[in-house]
């Protein structure tokens, strides 16, 4: 395909979108089944112009005078890709089976790509009805960091320190570019270009015997400081498919007990094999078969209880740029309710002197802070460690991490803007000894 038939193809998967209100993930796929024709590069580069205009959405449709799937993928090309009027024009020129060609209308409004006057939720590209919300976390940064959210994310993957160490997996992947992460010691970061293909990481050999895992660096960093140690009774309470348990059960080093389970036993079925890859050996999987019964055995007994809450993922918008846009009030209501159960339910597990580790990947205080306050005042034998002490057991790190990360009185907050991570808020409740 060339690249303007890509364009149309892209425009041809958002207008599916709209008009069928689903995700993007979905009409990418019937896409490329009614176009067989189209091999793994097409259905790629397809994919990331669709992405790339859901990310600049609200902007370029600004820009554009218009929010229609064709204003917002030519507006995408001046906003987020960097092509000047000519070279959109080479694009869009009506040829093969590229869209029709620029109107002087489209012309003057890339020649211009005027925001002035744009509200923050537009210069951010966010839903409207999240402005009072990241107001209030962000303040007047909240167009930047919404900006910041709306990126591209890298490909991040964690060493897994059972079966090796980074110089290790550095080396089993050195034709991938991979760089050590910023905070993270035992991440790993692939940088992606916007019209590349994803590597196949799930095809190397260091990723099948078990010395990498796909892991956003914050994500990575939640586990960390949720300060897992060898010997440790510990419980990921929404384990789903396991990400922080691998990495919890690598800082036990395979000592001492760790369980995980979730309310959904749908989201545990890709636990098992990762497990097995991992090395992992102190880790038992309790299966529900009703909500807390699998677990009853553990109350009072937990150093640990690990808490990767459901949440709106408002933090994971970089890698999932439709979301933003489908997420609705009611389903903040929804997942603050199940924050609050999960967290009622997280205390009795916990031993005197044992600790919460609330994490989500959401930027919303209502889901953290709010939280957090809320539940102290339900529970006040538990008290919020300080952030800054949270930090610290990064380490050499640990300094510059909190001064990049915002902090408040209920936790620590990493952004894309701040971190160069996606969106985690992490707090540490210690029960009194």
């Amino acid at each position: 395909m060339t690249p303007g038939a890509r364009l149309a193809a892209a425009i041809e998967v958002l207008a599916d979108i709209d008009d069928r209100r689903r995700p993007a993930a979905d009409a990418l796929k019937d896409w490329g089944l009614r176009h067989r024709f189209a091999g793994s590069g097409d259905r790629a580069a397809i994919a990331g112009i669709t992405y790339d205009a859901l990310r600049r959405r609200s902007s370029t449709a600004w820009i554009m005078g218009e929010n229609t799937p064709r204003a917002i993928v030519i507006g995408m090309l001046q906003r987020e890709r960097g092509l000047d009027v000519d070279a959109i024009a080479r694009l869009v020129d009506g040829s093969g089976h590229s869209p029709p060609p620029l109107t002087e209308a489209e012309r003057a409004r890339l020649a211009a790509a005027d925001l002035s006057g744009a509200p923050p939720h537009v210069l951010g590209d966010y839903p409207e009805w999240l402005d009072p919300h990241f107001a209030r976390v962000f303040g007047d940064d909240r167009a930047e960091e919404g900006a910041a959210l709306a990126s591209r994310a890298p490909l991040d993957l964690r060493v897994n320190t059972l079966k090796g160490d980074r110089a290790d997996a550095s080396k089993a992947l050195a034709d991938l570019a991979a760089e050590p992460t910023r905070w993270s010691p035992n991440g790993l970061r692939i940088k992606l270009k916007a019209e590349a293909k994803s590597p196949a990481v799930h095809a190397e050999p260091a990723y099948l015997k078990g010395l990498i895992e796909v892991q956003d660096e914050g994500s990575q960093l939640a586990a960390l400081l949720a300060g897992a140690k060898p010997g440790e009774q510990v419980i990921d309470l929404c384990a789903g498919g396991g990400g922080k348990t691998l990495a919890l059960a690598a800082a036990m080093e395979n000592r001492g007990q760790l369980y995980a389970t979730d309310d959904d036993k749908r989201r545990l079925a890709p636990i098992h094999d990762r497990l097995t890859r991992s090395g992992a050996r102190n880790v038992q999987v309790r299966t529900p078969k009703s909500v807390g019964t699998e677990i009853a055995d553990l109350a009072g007994r937990m150093d640990l209880v690990l808490i990767d809450a459901p949440c709106t993922g408002t933090g994971s918008w970089r890698r999932n740029p439709d979301a933003k846009w489908r997420v609705r009030p009611g389903a903040l209501e929804q997942r603050l309710k199940e924050q609050a159960e999960i967290l009622d339910r997280a205390a009795p597990l916990v031993k005197p002197g044992g600790r919460i580790a609330y994490v989500t990947c959401s930027v919303l205080p209502e889901e953290n802070g709010d939280q957090v306050r809320g539940f102290v005042g339900r529970h006040p034998e538990f008290s919020v460690e300080k952030p800054t002490a949270v930090a610290n057991s990064l380490g050499e790190r640990g300094y510059l991490f909190q001064r990049a990360a915002l902090l408040s009185e209920e936790g620590l907050l990493m952004t894309p803007r701040r971190t160069d991570t996606d969106g985690f808020f992490v707090s540490i409740l210690r029960r009194s000894a």
